[in-house]
Order: structure tokens, then C-alpha cells, then sequence
């Protein structure tokens, strides 16, 4: 009878411990999120560094809680949040635009400890000095660059967990760069950088992508082939080669496959879509001008085909009068083949680490 009466007892009580917690996180979400709407309505640098540094203690303040590793925030719309498969690893990370365009990033860190049995939280801080590209090196957490994540990628190396890590970085007025890093611990600190990405005859701790504003480089984890899948960039004309503001994606892509604990590059690897709906709606006008939708299986089909939803219409240039009929008096010829070559550079002489570097972004004391 005894434990009839305690076991309700203790229910209730478990219940409303799990319920003040998420009240509590519910409340400071709300806060946060006030927090970060003044963030991004900020009009100067000074504004914008006061703002952050509140949102940055709050939200410093709300991942104390446990309960933070596994709550969704998903009110926060401009704050990065991703979460390692493993369950073991979570990124907050978020970027402020300065009034110069160049732009600020902010990185924490929540790691579970099974041994322990306790979360840490450790702060990655842009360096204020000027960066060059760094390739070659192991970082601490006061030396980050400073970067978006927005995938994580667990897999061993030896015995060690270790985290591959893609992100983005507005660089500068003219170019972006996408960048493959590795995070794992040593005791209490993080560290980025491994020697596990191979290319050719050499091996780097991380890897840098410069490319074009005008263009969007794809750099994605490919789960089903277990491989980071990624546009080849090749620059928009011979004359502009190593000027790599104007590199853009060639329609070709590179790989890099896991084996043995390393990245391994791959080139020239074939993109391969996910399983596409048999069918799917578009919308045509009919014969009275009026849009109506149709369905239609998901495959090419020709439009001067008779049965296709155009009705068979004949598409062809229209071209200016007078060059109709030069056109069809035009010697036919055949056409010179032109051999068409893909820029095979070895990506590690693909960027100028040596001179390359951020625009300095030193912090007011």
C-alpha cells in the first residue's frame, strides 16, 4: 500500500522537475530571441558589439542548463545549430556583419562527456591578428579563424572521435570560401586541424575553397556513398587563372571518400541524385490561354512531341529579319572540335597560402 502512495509521490514530482526545466529554457529562448531581433536590427559596429555581447552571455548562461544539449531553439532562426549523429557533440554558431561588409563569427561548443557523465562548454574566439590561410596547422580554441558550420561529420581516427566540419566564410567583397575542417578534444580543449585529408602526394589538417560572390559552391556530406561530395572550381577564363575571386563551379565534381581514417581525394566522381517521385505536377496553358496543372511522369520528354502537355509546339530561335535568310543560305560546315580541358591542378597549389589572408579584424579593448 506503502508503495501505492509513493510511487504517484514520486511521479509528480519527477514530472514537475522535468517541466520547471523546460519552462525555464522555454523562458530564456523567448529572451534570446528579443536578444538577437535588436542583433540584427543593430545599425553600427558599436551597437551590434554591445547586442552580441548580451545575447552571447545570455545564451552562455542558457547552455548551462543539461537539458540545453537536447533542446531545439527553434525560435532562433539566424543562430547556426548542428548536431553530430553520435550524439555527443552540438555547434551553436552564428556570424555579425560589420559596417564594412567583412564579417564577425562567434562559436560554442557543447560536448558530452560519457566518462564523466557531464557536459563542457568551451568558446572558439576569432583571432584579432591578421589570418593567413593555415593548412598546415593543429589550432587552439583562441585561434580559430572563424567560420558558419553547418555540417558535422563524426568518424575515428586510431582511437580518437573526431568531428570533419563544413562551413562557410564571407571572406571578402568578392569572394567566398568554403572550408573542410576537424575538431576533436584533448582533455578539456578542442583542437581543429588533423593530417587526414590527402590529396595526391599530400596531406593537410584542413582545406580552403575560394570562389566567386557571383557563384554558390556545393560542399555537402553525400550519406548514402558515405563521401564529402563537392563542385570542382575552375576560373571563368584561362586569362583569370589563380585570380581565385573568379574561380566558379566547372559541372564537374570531386569527392573525398573515407578510408582508413584519412580523406582521400577522388576527382571527376559522378553526382548522383537521390530517388526521384515517379510523377510530378506542372502548370501549361491550355487551349483558352488559362493555366491548368498536369500531371506528368518525372522524366525528360521531347516538347515538339505530339503527345507532350505543350501540344507538340516546334521550338525555334526567332531571329532578327534578315538573318533568317543568311542562315539558310549559310555554308554548312563542320564544326571545329574543341578540345575541352578541366583545370587538374593539385588543389593544394589550388590557393596562395602563403599571401593569402583575411582582411584584419582586430576587437576594440
Amino acid at each position: 500500500m506503502k508503495f501505492l502512495i509513493l510511487f504517484p509521490l514520486f511521479f509528480i514530482s519527477t514530472y514537475s522537475l522535468f517541466a520547471q526545466v523546460d519552462s525555464s529554457l522555454v523562458r530564456s529562448e523567448k529572451e534570446l530571441e528579443l536578444i538577437l531581433t535588436d542583433l540584427r536590427n543593430a545599425t553600427n559596429n558599436s551597437e551590434k558589439e554591445t547586442k552580441n555581447d548580451l545575447f552571447k552571455d545570455k545564451l552562455y548562461e542558457t547552455i548551462n542548463q543539461k537539458a540545453a544539449f537536447s533542446y531545439p531553439f527553434s525560435r532562433l532562426k539566424t543562430l547556426g545549430s548542428i548536431n553530430s549523429s553520435d550524439g555527443l557533440v552540438r555547434i551553436f554558431n552564428w556570424n555579425v556583419e560589420q559596417d564594412d561588409h567583412s564579417q564577425k563569427y562567434y562559436c560554442l561548443i557543447l560536448r558530452m562527456d560519457e566518462r564523466k557523465n557531464e557536459i563542457q562548454r568551451i568558446e572558439l574566439t576569432e583571432s584579432s591578428d591578421i589570418m593567413a590561410l593555415k593548412p598546415m596547422e593543429i589550432l587552439a580554441a583562441n585561434e580559430w579563424y572563424g567560420a558558419l558550420y553547418y555540417q558535422i561529420i563524426p568518424f575515428e581516427k586510431g582511437n580518437r572521435d573526431m568531428y570533419t566540419l563544413l562551413g562557410w566564410d564571407g571572406n571578402n567583397a568578392t569572394s567566398n570560401m568554403k572550408i573542410i575542417d576537424v575538431l576533436y578534444f584533448s582533455g578539456n580543449q578542442a583542437k581543429l586541424g588533423s593530417p587526414v585529408f590527402k590529396v595526391g602526394s599530400q596531406t593537410f589538417k584542413r582545406l580552403f575553397y575560394e570562389y566567386s560572390k557571383k557563384s554558390t559552391m556545393s560542399l555537402r556530406y553525400d550519406e548514402k556513398y558515405e563521401r564529402i561530395l563537392m563542385d570542382h572550381l575552375s576560373p571563368e577564363s584561362p586569362g583569370l587563372a589563380g585570380f581565385y575571386a573568379y574561380y566558379v563551379p566547372d559541372m564537374s565534381y570531386d569527392a573525398f571518400e573515407l578510408k582508413s581514417g584519412k580523406w582521400i581525394l577522388k576527382e571527376d566522381v559522378v553526382a548522383i541524385n537521390g530517388k526521384q517521385a515517379d510523377k510530378r505536377t506542372i502548370r501549361t496553358p491550355d487551349a483558352n490561354g488559362e493555366m491548368r496543372e498536369v500531371k506528368m511522369k518525372n522524366k525528360w520528354i521531347d516538347p515538339s512531341d505530339a503527345g507532350s502537355p505543350t501540344g507538340g509546339n516546334n521550338h525555334t530561335a526567332d531571329l532578327p529579319e534578315g538573318e533568317k535568310d543568311k542562315k539558310s543560305n549559310a555554308k554548312k560546315t563542320k564544326p571545329t572540335k574543341v578540345k575541352k580541358t578541366k583545370d587538374k591542378r593539385d588543389p593544394s597549389n589550388q590557393y596562395p597560402y602563403s599571401d593569402l589572408g583575411k582582411k584584419s579584424r582586430k576587437r576594440k579593448k
